[in-house]
Formats: C-alpha cells, structure tokens, sequence
C-alpha cells in the first residue's frame, strides 16, 4: 500500500466516490467514509474494494488492471480433478458465513504480517451478508470445516475477498466449484482484485480497469 506523493481523495458522509481514473498508480482512491452496506455495495458495484490495516483510515482501491477469472475458463489441474472425483470434500453455500471469515483473519499467510479482516470489516461484512449481497462457500471433510471463501455477490459478478484452507486444495476445490456454479447461472466475472500466481494458476487474467467496470454497470458482455 503505498501512500507516498498520492493526491487523496478524503471522503465525508455523502455517499460518494471520486473517479475511478483518479487513483493513483498504485490503485489507491480514497480515504475515510464508513462501511456501511450502501457505501460497501456503490463500491463494489463501481470497481472499488476497502482494504486496510485496524492502525489506519478506511483506504479505497480500484487497481488497473483487475485481476479476473471468466468462470468458464477456469483451470483444474490433472491433481484437481483426482481430489474433485475422490468425493473426500463437500461444498455448501452460507451455512456459517461468520466462521469462514473468522478463519480468513486467523490463518497465517506467507509475507503478511497480521490481517487486513479487522473487526470493522468483520462487521461491515456480517451487515452485507444479513441483507443476502455478502456469501460464504464452505468446504468439509468428514464433518469438519476445512476450508472456504466468501465475497460480495452483485448478481453476476461475485467479488472474491478472502479464501482459506486447513486442508491440502481445500480452498482451490470451494474456489473451482464455485466457477464452475457461477458459469452454470451466467456470471460474467469472478473480482479477483489483484495478482497473484495461485490465482494465476487457476485461471484468472487481468483485463484493463476500464473494461471491468464496463462489466459491472452491464456495458459489455462476456468475452469469446
């Protein structure tokens, strides 16, 4: 999160965002507002995500380019198909929507110091999935919980934001069975926000910022 020589953009109560083709390089758009489910979802619905430390300001993000998956173009490798047959996962949808993201805060991640799942956003988030936009895919094995994404659903673009795992693939099964069921329904996009080679490694690509939000308001169709 670099903040260095930006202009910023510091919001009020007015439920508003700047431009998205003002952020900096970086991605970064605006400072303050709240988490309120209206200012959550005008975000999510105009290509914006919150994502900060609990030591700082609410921080808005709009990276160009997006890292996206096209749900039919997802990739499940020669091993994920012999974990998909041999029937040791199950999938459910919002059974316990507030364990996966507790799960998400708790476990540990390669080069992340702490987690960005504060209490704040914990309920911001709760608050989305009471009113049916925020939902839960869970993952168990024998009866346990071992692994799980949630994220905002617009309907026809569900905008991952956080996926763990306590098992081996747990979290690649919840994340290739949920493309698969949004492709089924007609999703045009999974939000994958930023790179990364597992994402990467399962299919997703980055498509200009301009074109994604295009997506989102119902300007474009899906890609061929």
């Amino acid at each position: 999160m670099r903040l260095e020589n930006t202009p910023l953009h510091f919001l009020n109560k007015r439920l508003e965002f700047p431009p998205v083709e003002t952020a900096s390089e970086d991605g970064l758009l605006a400072v303050g507002g709240d988490l309120s489910p209206e200012r959550l979802l005008l975000a999510y619905k105009n290509g914006i995500f919150p994502w900060f430390n609990d030591d700082s300001l609410i921080l808005w993000w709009t990276p160009d380019p997006r890292m996206v998956l096209f749900p039919e173009k997802v990739k499940v490798s020669k091993s994920m198909r012999k974990v998909i047959r041999d029937g040791s996962f199950t999938l459910t949808h919002n059974t316990c929507f507030e364990q996966v993201m507790d799960y998400c805060a708790q476990i540990e991640r390669k080069g992340q110091d702490g987690t960005w799942i504060t209490p704040e956003m914990k309920t911001a988030y709760m608050n989305l999935y009471k009113k049916g936009y925020a939902k839960s895919y869970e993952v168990w094995e024998e009866g346990d919980l071992v692994g799980g994404l949630y994220g905002v659903d617009l309907g026809h673009v569900f905008c991952g934001e956080s996926m763990f795992s306590l098992r081996a693939n747990a979290s690649k099964f919840a994340f290739i069975q949920m493309a698969k069921e949004l492709a089924e329904k007609g999703y045009q996009l999974i939000d994958c926000q930023v790179h990364t080679d597992h994402l990467e490694s399962l299919g997703a690509e980055l498509i200009p910022r301009k074109e994604f939000v295009k997506i989102l308001q119902g300007q474009l169709g899906v890609r061929q």
